[in-house]
């Protein structure tokens, strides 16, 4: 079935053009006026698009989209004008138009793809509310409507009602731990426990002891009546184990065994208990190349890998930070009770430009921060941190080099790789924070121990 629009204009050679144009696509309906383009809003709630010119005879367009909007929220909309302003343009985005198109349309071909990128997008938006809703609160954590986030959504859609074990694959601060929340939301075990261990802060016995638990006099210091494992407290829920990819072969083999066998043995014990959980695990390592290297077993990684959800790096769904840095705005200025409501254009250019290596996390931290310190109503390329205020300066043939890049010359630009970039960024970071590692790891969003596992990357850890 196609798509159904409606075409508003008092012009009828317009809409005649406009429906000739679009029929091999569309069900196009057309209408002269608000009124009668009301009558049919109001008829056909499967509307996809509603196109229609802001000056017509009587009632106004941009009066009519507030109408037809409310009539049918979930309706894209494209206002046409003559007279096009950016006051006008502003107060019709405000009422929910998705795009401002200019008269006369006479590149039809680029406004039919401005009419199918609204169409799609509506189309999202639709299904991330149903997901949401179905969701309660965990997918409102969720804010995107990248096609790499949509892959995201539509995933886990179809995983969490199934027991398959899942393994969410992403680099720090994307967003693994709010997936792994959301598939047990949407589980039948949503009324279990949910249970996450971060795997790296353990190592060896204390790993394992966390894990399997442990029965009375295993260890000395332990607790007089042993303990229950993070497994063993999962029964009936999900046991999320957040960057799998740390933990040590011995564990490796335990972990194997108690998935195989659905029971688990507690250390110093000699029974095996049943358990029913499923299991989650997520990791920013490859696990694919460790197992080629032999660091990982290759039978665990299979066990594992029954589903493989990929979230993406915040550098490759940049169309999503204005929305990010939109929700962030409004989470911040409410509890800072601050004046700040928007974003200028140019600065958030800014941070849509930088490669972000602490990815979400880290863009919030800066959103929190800019709020914080702001003194006007609207975040300037003024409050931006250092680091994505200020571009790199590259060298001409004529130039001399320059020195290694600092806080103030660290913002990448197309003239270096991703990787090449997230290590500028980092060593600048260092450099500002004056090689304090905490304070550098606040700076960029990320966990004090992914920075020192890039600086051993690089070689440059002491």
């Amino acid at each position: 079935m196609k798509p159904k629009i409606l075409i508003v204009d008092d012009e009828k050679m317009l809409r005649d053009t406009l429906a000739k144009w679009f029929r091999p696509t569309y069900d196009c309906l057309t209408a002269p006026d608000a009124a009668e383009a009301m009558k049919l809003v109001e008829a056909n709630p499967d509307l996809a698009l509603m196109i229609s010119d802001v000056k017509m005879p009587g009632e106004s367009g941009i009066s009519l989209l507030r109408k037809a909007k409310a009539a049918n929220p979930s309706m894209a909309t494209i206002l046409l004008t003559a007279y096009g302003t950016v006051e006008l343009a502003v107060e019709a985005m405000k009422d929910g138009a998705d795009d401002f198109f200019l008269k006369p349309v006479t590149d039809l071909k680029a406004f039919e793809t401005r009419v199918a990128k609204a169409i799609r997008n509506a189309s999202l938006e639709r299904e991330v509310t149903d997901l949401r809703s179905r969701m309660g609160g965990e997918l409102e954590k969720f804010t995107g409507k990248s096609p790499a986030m949509e892959n995201v959504y539509r995933l886990i859609r179809k995983v969490a009602p199934t027991d398959a074990t899942v393994l969410i694959e992403g680099p720090s601060g994307s967003g693994k731990e709010l997936a792994a929340q959301a598939i047990h939301s949407l589980s039948k075990r949503a009324s279990g426990p949910f249970v996450a261990l971060e795997c790296s802060a353990f190592q060896g016995e204390l790993l394992k002891s966390e894990l399997f638990g442990y029965e009375p006099g295993t260890f000395t210091g332990g607790l007089k009546e042993g303990k229950r494992g993070c497994i063993e407290s999962a029964a009936g829920g999900t046991l999320f184990l957040d960057e799998i990819g740390e933990i040590d072969t011995a564990t490796q083999i335990t972990l194997l065994r108690t998935l195989e066998t659905k029971s688990v043995r507690r250390l110093g014990g000699t029974t095996e208990q049943p358990v029913d959980f499923r299991l989650v695990c997520a990791t920013n390592k490859d696990l694919a190349k460790m197992v080629a290297e032999g660091t990982f077993r290759e039978d665990l990684y299979y066990r594992l890998n029954v589903i493989d959800i990929r979230m993406p790096a915040l550098r490759d769904h940049r169309e999503d930070i204005a929305l990010l840095v939109a929700r962030f705005l409004k989470e911040f200025s409410s509890a800072a009770g601050s004046r700040v409501t928007g974003i200028e254009p140019a600065a958030l250019k800014a941070l849509e430009d930088y490669p972000w290596p602490g990815n979400v996390r880290q863009l919030r931290n800066v959103v929190e921060k800019m709020v914080i310190l702001s003194s006007g109503e609207r975040l300037t390329a003024g409050d931006l941190p250092v680091e994505i205020a200020a571009p790199v300066q590259h060298p001409t043939e004529q130039e001399a080099p320059q020195p290694a890049p600092t806080a103030a010359t660290a913002a990448p630009t197309d003239g270096i790789s991703l990787q090449e970039a997230e290590k500028r960024q980092i060593l600048a970071a260092l450099d500002a924070a004056k090689n304090n590692k905490t304070k550098a790891a606040e700076a960029l969003g990320i966990s004090r121990r992914t920075l020192h596992r890039r600086l051993k990357e690089w070689g440059q850890e002491q």
